[in-house]
């Protein structure tokens, strides 16, 4: 099968190309390569020295024997994108190609209209791209749990199946998004759906966790295809940060009282997951949703993990409670159903003491390129 991995040079995206592509799929990677201009407009660099998506794909090449296709470009260009679906004939397409990060978006306007242009346009080009020129291919779709919030009920799978004044319906389940990012990923699911609904299109909507590590199989193979790791406070996921942060011996910063409770999971999962969606598409005219999480913590868990962790190593971690930047509830109820993917055979990688020590010696090794001005959170919802 052909798969189009759009975005295939960020985080998730190239982890999932070469999976794919170790998997035998036959692997095209389209990106534009803005992540890493936002890099250079920040200030702020990967933790892993990452080399160019045309480095990446050579020395892929010569360690695996197989080809990527390359395509550079930005899907919001709706003529750039037909041409790629021309040359690549794609019976799949993994979306990752969107601004992934809530804070980046509360920067201030230009990257809120930014966020939500890159988003919700790049994803409606890519629903008439399919449908345009492959109806069947099926739209395997990067979403977030941020979209349903923190609500005071059990968060289903996408739906959930009401009863008002004596009648009975399945409905999407509602939002509460907490950023102009999460806003974004609400209104692709909106379009998504009506897509699916008006012209039969298939599509998942995996409502992704926060995902923690580095290492899957085919990135440790070689030191020129590791994934970047971020630790900044506009790009750097909680267990992420807080290894880096213990390894260089800074204070892990957990933002207000750390009851916020989320779904994480393992990039090695994340990959998987993808790979499960892809081997079993959606029917035609339907977009299913499955919550792509292994496990829920508290930020102030995950913290006092590392710091079990870290003295394990010998390391001296301290835990600080700093003012949060967001605007979020910090204790609440949280629990979210995650059946379908491991119904599909998802076999998770759950955070064991072993997996927290290889990450925190995977940042001790690159601790010299960490840049300590990052680390605080700079960007404030409220301000």
């Amino acid at each position: 099968m052909k798969v189009l991995v759009i975005g295939g040079d960020g985080y998730c995206g190239w982890a999932t190309a070469l999976h794919l592509a170790n998997k035998g799929y036959e692997v095209g990677v389209l990106d534009n390569l803005i992540r890493r201009h936002w890099d250079n407009e920040l200030g702020v660099a990967t933790l892993t020295p990452i080399t160019s998506i045309q480095e990446r794909i050579h020395k892929w090449k010569s360690v695996s024997g197989q080809d990527i296709d390359l395509f550079i470009g930005d899907i919001t260009n709706y003529e750039f994108l037909q041409k790629a679906f021309r040359s690549f004939e794609p019976e799949a397409v993994v979306h990752f190609g969107e601004q992934r990060s809530a804070p980046f978006s509360m920067i201030d306007r230009e990257h809120a209209v930014l966020t939500q242009v890159n988003n919700v346009v790049g994803t409606l080009n890519l629903l008439y791209a399919i449908k345009e020129h492959n109806p069947e291919c099926h739209l395997v779709k990067l979403g977030t749990m941020g979209e349903y919030g923190t609500p005071n009920i059990d968060i289903e799978e996408g739906y959930i199946t009401i009863e008002h004044n004596g009648r009975k319906d399945t409905l999407p389940y509602p939002k509460q998004p907490g950023s102009f990012y999460h806003l974004s990923k609400v209104h692709d699911s909106h379009n998504i759906q009506f897509a699916c609904r008006a012209w039969g299109l298939r599509a998942t909507d995996l409502n992704q966790g926060v995902v923690y590590g580095v290492l899957t199989e085919e990135t440790g193979t070689d030191e020129l295809l590791i994934n970047r790791l971020d630790y900044d406070g506009v790009f750097g996921t909680a267990l992420n940060r807080f290894c880096i942060q213990a390894a260089i011996g800074h204070p892990l910063t957990v933002y207000g009282k750390g009851g916020q409770t989320r779904g994480f999971l393992d990039i090695r999962d994340t990959v998987r997951c993808i790979e499960l969606a892809i081997a079993n598409p959606a029917e035609a005219g339907k977009m299913r949703v499955f919550n792509q999480f292994t496990e829920l913590f508290s930020i102030r868990d995950l913290a006092l993990m590392v710091q079990k962790a870290g003295q394990t190593l010998g390391i001296k971690v301290e835990v600080q409670n700093i003012e949060n930047p967001r605007v979020e509830l910090e204790e609440h109820y949280f629990n979210a159903k995650n059946t379908n993917l491991l119904e599909l055979g998802l076999q998770p990688h759950f955070l064991s003491d072993a997996l927290l020590d290889s990450l925190l010696n995977f940042a001790v090794r690159y601790r010299d390129r960490v840049d300590e001005k990052q680390i605080l959170p700079k960007v404030k919802w409220r301000s």
